[in-house]
């Protein structure tokens, strides 16, 4: 079977947070996704993903594009 690529948005319920800064809310991974990143970017340095993995690091990436471009532009209109 296939695998099929891995929605980002599946992984909000459990791997999203805000952190208040002054007067912003800026969203940041749980540490439970922080760390399963940190995993999957070690593994990938070893050249040791599985094809699964691959699939769910391309996911955690584009959710951190996502986060990273909401709290620039949350910072740039503060």
């Amino acid at each position: 079977m296939t695998p099929t690529l891995l929605k980002p948005s599946t992984l909000l319920p459990d791997g999203l947070q805000t952190q208040q800064l002054n007067n912003l809310t800026l969203f940041k991974f749980t540490p439970q996704l922080g760390d399963r990143l940190q995993t999957l970017l070690d593994k990938q340095k070893d050249d040791t993903l599985t094809t699964e993995e691959t699939l769910e690091l391309a996911a955690i990436g584009e959710l951190d594009d996502i986060f990273n471009y909401i709290n620039a532009v949350m910072f740039a209109h503060s």
